[in-house]
């Protein structure tokens, strides 16, 4: 680098651990933090009984959320996904047996949780432990993404300021301020494909990849996607049938270890979620009902997608593709299917859990923005040399 260039990334240093300490200071209030946080007692303290771990969490949490504690009058008007959901939370903060069974609904993302509890182990409280990650993931996505950028445009002036505008970005922004797993996963994701497309490295992508799924067991859907791609295209990417298979057992066996462990099925969490909320899903669980589900997809297909980026970054794709396309051209067609697997794993998603929050689709959005960078502006061909014999 030379002095122009080291001075641009000191600026961009300090800008991102300003941003840092903006989102550690501006936190919302999720609930999802009293479930990790009993994650993390219970992790910490095995043989603590589940009326202390209650107890130590809504004390620590006291005064964060006023309206948990009746501060703030409850207002059963207010609109509701699934019934009863909005006495819900102030129900398990007064009962610790149906916040046990609660717990049961956040074990499903180990590596998040067991980064929550390392942070604890240093000297964190447990209430900052639980978004500690989500604000340090932020910083190192903005980091990836920059050295992304620098080295596909060659220009660090327009690398840093693109970087610059996906700080600002709101679902980045909204999932760095929660306590919830988006952010972590966002930057696994990332680091995944970094790592099997620039790096050339899949035992890399592949242990970034398992890493994902054990923090958001839904992306299991687009990897099981990405694998038939580079199963298809194994000779142009030089993949031997080998190296992929065992590369994606080990995806598989993520997502299967969770699933094995999981003492909440589907159906239950579908009916807890988006029909009627039930305080002792694992003990006594509702029947499922089917056509409550299509009844639920129906109504909520067109309204998520639509406010979603998806419809918008979709118009970019077919205006960035249709730009040099070819149907017999193999690097069109792996463009083309990339973003139809992404597209096609949303869509799968959204059959199995009816919402598309935009901070839990933030590592799609950034995937789909940065691989249109990729095809338009491009100096580089990072596809030129094989995963065998690249560095």
């Amino acid at each position: 680098m030379n002095k122009r260039e080291t001075i641009l990334v000191f600026i961009f240093s300090i800008y991102v651990c300003c941003m840092s300490y903006f989102l550690y200071t501006h936190q919302y209030y999720n609930v999802d933090m009293e479930a990790y946080m009993g994650l993390i007692y219970k992790a910490e303290y095995p043989d603590m009984k589940i009326e202390e771990i209650h107890q130590k969490v809504y004390k620590e949490l006291e005064g964060k959320n006023p309206n948990i504690f009746g501060d703030i009058p409850f207002v059963p008007e207010e609109e509701e996904v699934a019934k009863g959901e909005n006495s819900y939370y102030r129900t398990l903060s007064q009962n610790p047996k149906a916040y046990e069974e609660e717990l049961q609904l956040f074990v499903v993302k180990p590596f998040y949780n067991f980064i929550n509890w390392a942070f604890f182990k240093i000297g964190f409280k447990a209430s900052t432990s639980t978004f500690l990650i989500s604000i340090v993931s932020y910083a190192l996505i903005l980091i990836l993404i920059v050295c992304f950028l620098i080295k596909i445009l060659k220009n660090y002036t327009l690398a840093i300021i693109i970087t610059f505008l996906f700080s600002l970005f709101k679902p980045l922004l909204e999932a760095s301020r929660h306590a919830s797993a988006d952010s972590l996963s966002c930057l696994l994701l990332l680091l995944s494909i970094y790592a099997f497309t620039v790096k050339k490295n899949l035992f890399s992508a592949t242990i970034w990849g398992m890493l994902c799924v054990l923090t958001r067991p839904e992306y299991f859907i687009f990897y099981s996607f990405l694998y038939v791609l580079i199963f298809i295209y194994r000779k142009c990417l030089q993949v031997k049938t080998t190296t992929w298979l065992i590369s994606y057992s080990y995806i598989f066996l993520s997502f299967f270890l969770i699933q094995y462990f999981n003492q909440v099925s589907w159906s239950t969490l579908f009916m807890n979620q988006f029909t009627k909320v039930q305080l002792y899903p694992v003990s006594q669980p509702d029947p499922f009902d089917f056509s409550a589900y299509i009844h639920f997809i129906k109504s909520k297909i067109l309204f998520e997608f639509n406010s979603s980026y998806f419809p918008l970054l979709l118009l970019f794709i077919i205006i960035v593709l249709a730009n040099d396309f070819s149907i017999r051209n193999k690097k069109s067609q792996i463009q083309a299917l990339f973003f139809a697997a992404i597209y096609g794993a949303v869509f799968l998603r959204f059959l199995i859990f009816p919402l598309l929050v935009n901070r839990m689709m933030i590592g799609f959005y950034l995937l789909i923005i940065l691989s249109v960078i990729y095809i338009q502006n491009s100096k580089v061909d990072i596809f030129k040399k094989s995963l065998q014999h690249g560095k």
